[in-house]
């Protein structure tokens, strides 16, 4: 939101300086973002007059000009290469030392082709006024010689903008603006009554409105014999100040109307629109050429205005062409509405279409000013370009719901932590044009029809809060008490930073993506359900929230594979959405490689390079799930995994059939055509949720590291087993039958071929055996491996190889 000072004075009576404006502004909740005042950028710049241009003698397209800057000073050389360089030229001089803002340079005495140069004439967009940079600036023969030209042209008006938080649709318009500085104590609001306009005969064009739920009010009015032209020179500096273009009187008038008022409002040649006007749903199909140029397909979600032509307006966000207003308008109709926001902002976005009226409408806009803003309009259209005015047409409800809040006065005190007295309070609020009644402890308090953001008690303790001043609420220290501090971070938050670091240690670059996906994206990794739909999503491919991180990083891989950058390594720690209950939400991991990024490295190297692969997945995911605590000796490894994975080349990791913590391995090429990305992708995504708590420590705490003085003892078994036997479970086999003892067991050979039947495989272990008190004998460590084969033997039904 931007205005100009003197805008904000037209509703303020205040003697403020500039910078005590904008630091309240800023503690009452209305950030100011930038400020500026091109009076005092534009300071150092005079108007000179070219006494003569000469031809360079070194270029043929400079000329060397004598400049008489005024104020009885000597004559300046400067070399000027502006075609329209030429003598009794009046233009903008710049002296060395000049800082330049549109090629920001500071300029100094430099010598071009041999010629010495003491300044600079400039054009407008080396003083970032205009765009026009075609040649020097040409001012009026009467400008006065050695004046200032930031003063002379009239540029000392400073422009403010503002960031509005959405709640604060009143401040979207200046008056809004002056009435929370008048709240603040920076001066007194201006609020002149708006006085209705009697209407001279009937309003010819009658309004209908087929769904009240987008358009609770419609008002119309009709004035004819309009001269319709340039706007005043007021009103055109004002729209220019804040980056608008003039455009026509009437149309001028109605852009004034939603910076000033935060009123939009739209105005239609009478002349062009056959027949009444009808606020209903668009057709499918229908097509409207809007008043940017652009011709917009719509469908039965958009609202819109039409007449017997067909649709005129695109209500509450933009007019058509057809029935604009031109110089030739001398009837014009003046509409002031009510929209549904939610319509405006899905048709917004829909069309992609981002107008100034859109922006205030689906904040919300007073409903009381509904009229007022009609009749006020309607003034300005006869004090600027005359004609008749009929009577208003108002259709539906010209005011909204009474709301009034039984407010506990202590509730400031409790929510707060400052205690002002009633008087101030009922000061603040009377200000802001809230009304309160009543002496406490309970009292009600009315609310104002421009704040429709203010629906409780909490609403009204911020209200006096952010008057009164954030920097007033004392900082008080929690009673912490004698019992230890508590973790400030919960598990999860321990797991999900943990991840992050070990992804990131691996080599992995972390992303951010959206949190919502296209629907046949989301169904291709297992979501789609209709109670994840959004309601309002944002774009027309972030339809639904994501049950999986990887449809995001796979798009992310692929932007960086168009642009050149093949081998990359991503990963995301975030939310994923199995259902809309709070149990189906979890927060996953999930990582992406691509090309030559492995974990020996990233892309091509001398010393031998390596594809990313299956195995550079998993060992992705067992690092995730050892940073995040997981109890990595009950891993289980299955082959295969999810549908979006290569049956051939993934693998699932669980603590059992029920619990599965998370897939590994190479995206199928099927999903990687639905995700329009190159393969191979290598992808894993483990469920941090999952990850059962770790145990409660003991009372007594072992040593951290613990040493054995004995040596350890290795042994080899190599047993037959069915080929459908998983190699992890003759692992666990042998690792249970002495923790204490067998502290590895490692696979080191598959074999199946010559000597082993049909269906059979041979798996071969290394067991190491780490004596703790002595010495084994040879009958121990037997022992031990007898036990080791009678347990394999037992629970895969293998055998020992011979």
């Amino acid at each position: 939101m931007k205005f100009t000072l003197s805008w904000l004075k037209e509703h303020l009576d205040t003697d403020e300086p500039l910078e005590k404006l904008a630091d309240k502004l800023t503690m009452i909740g209305l950030e100011v973002e930038h400020i500026e005042d091109k009076a005092k950028a534009l300071a150092a710049f005079s108007i000179a007059r070219v006494i003569s241009a000469e031809q360079h003698p070194n270029a043929d397209r400079l000329r060397v000009c004598m400049v008489d800057t005024g104020n009885g000073a000597a004559p300046v050389q400067v070399v000027c290469g502006a075609p329209n360089a030429r003598a009794g030229l009046i233009s903008v001089f710049s002296p060395p030392g000049t800082f330049i803002p549109g090629k920001n340079i500071t300029l100094g005495v430099g010598t071009i082709r041999g010629v010495e140069s003491r300044g600079m004439l400039c054009s407008a967009a080396e003083l970032q006024i205009s765009e026009d940079h075609d040649g020097i600036m040409e001012l009026p023969t009467d400008a006065p010689i050695g004046a200032g030209y930031a003063q002379w042209a009239r540029l000392g008006d400073p422009v403010i903008e503002i960031n509005l938080t959405p709640n604060r649709q009143d401040c979207t318009g200046v008056h809004g603006i002056a009435r929370d500085l008048s709240a603040a104590d920076m001066g007194k609001f201006r609020d002149p009554g708006i006085k209705p306009i009697k209407g001279e005969f009937p309003c010819p064009v009658k309004v209908t409105v087929e769904d009240p739920a987008l358009c609770p009010g419609f008002a119309l009015r009709l004035v004819r014999g309009v001269k319709n032209g340039p706007s005043p020179a007021w009103l055109r500096e004002r729209l220019t100040s804040i980056g608008l273009r003039p455009i026509n009187a009437l149309v001028d008038i109605t852009n004034f109307m939603a910076y000033d008022r935060a009123r939009p409002l739209h105005v239609f040649d009478a002349a062009k629109v056959k027949g009444n006007l009808t606020v209903r749903h668009a057709r499918d199909g229908e097509k409207l050429l809007a008043l940017d140029g652009r011709t917009y397909t719509l469908d039965s979600s958009v609202c819109v205005i039409a007449a017997d032509h067909g649709v005129e307006s695109l209500a509450g966000i933009m007019g058509g062409e057809a029935s604009g207003c031109d110089e030739n308008t001398t009837d014009v109709l003046i509409e002031s509405a009510l929209w549904n926001e939610i319509n405006i902002a899905q048709t917004g976005r829909k069309l992609g279409i981002n107008s100034d009226a859109r922006y205030r409408f689906e904040r919300g806009v007073d409903p009381a000013f509904m009229v007022p803003g009609l009749e006020m309009a309607t003034r300005l259209v006869m004090e600027l370009c005359g004609g008749s005015p009929s009577e208003s047409v108002v259709v539906g409800k010209q005011f909204g719901e009474d709301r009034v809040i039984d407010f506990p006065l202590t509730e400031v005190k409790r929510l707060a932590g400052i205690d002002p007295p009633i008087s101030e309070m009922k000061r603040i609020l009377t200000h802001l044009g809230f009304m309160m009644a009543g002496q406490g402890p309970v009292v009600k308090i009315a609310v104002p029809s421009w704040r429709t953001d203010v629906q409780g008690k909490a609403d009204i303790v911020e209200e006096i809060v952010r008057i009164v001043g954030v920097d007033k609420v004392p900082m008080t220290p929690f009673e912490r008490g004698d019992e230890p501090r508590k973790p400030i971070l919960s598990a999860i938050q321990l797991r999900t930073r943990r991840a992050k670091r070990a992804l990131a240690a691996r080599g992995m670059v972390e992303t951010v993506t959206w949190s919502f996906i296209a629907k046949p994206a989301a169904e291709l990794f297992g979501g789609g359900q209709a109670e994840l739909a959004l309601a309002n999503p944002i774009a027309s491919d972030l339809s639904d929230m994501r049950p999986s991180l990887l449809p995001g990083l796979v798009a992310a891989t692929q932007a960086n594979n168009d642009r050149g950058f093949a081998d990359v390594a991503l990963f995301e720690v975030g939310q994923i959405f199995s259902g809309d209950r709070p149990q189906d939400q979890f927060i996953a991991a999930a990582g992406i490689r691509h090309g030559f990024a492995s974990g020996k490295g990233i892309g091509r190297h001398w010393s031998g390079t390596a594809a990313a692969d299956a195995f550079d997945a998993k060992a992705d995911a067992f690092a995730v799930l050892a940073a995040a605590g997981a109890p990595m000796q009950a891993l289980q490894i299955v082959p295969g995994g999810v549908s979006w994975l290569h049956p051939g080349r993934s693998g699932t990791i669980q603590i059992g059939p029920q619990n599965v913590l998370g897939y590994f391995g190479e995206l199928h090429p099927r999903a990687a055509e639905a995700l329009d990305a190159d393969g191979p992708l290598i992808a894993f995504e483990v469920i941090l949720d999952r990850i059962p708590d770790a145990k409660q420590k003991p009372t007594r705490a072992k040593p951290v590291l613990e040493l054995s003085a004995f040596q350890p003892v290795s042994r080899d078994f190599a047993f037959i087993i069915d080929r459908g036997v998983r190699a992890g479970d003759i692992v666990r086999a042998a690792q249970g039958v002495d923790k204490k003892l067998i502290t590895s067991v490692t696979v080191f050979d598959v074999y199946e071929g010559k000597g082993i039947d049909d269906g059979k495989k041979s798996i071969a272990i290394a067991v190491t055996i780490q004596p703790r008190e002595k010495t084994l004998t040879d009958q121990e460590i037997d022992a031990v491996a007898a036990k080791i084969v009678a347990e394999v033997t037992r629970k895969t039904g293998g055998s020992l190889r011979a």
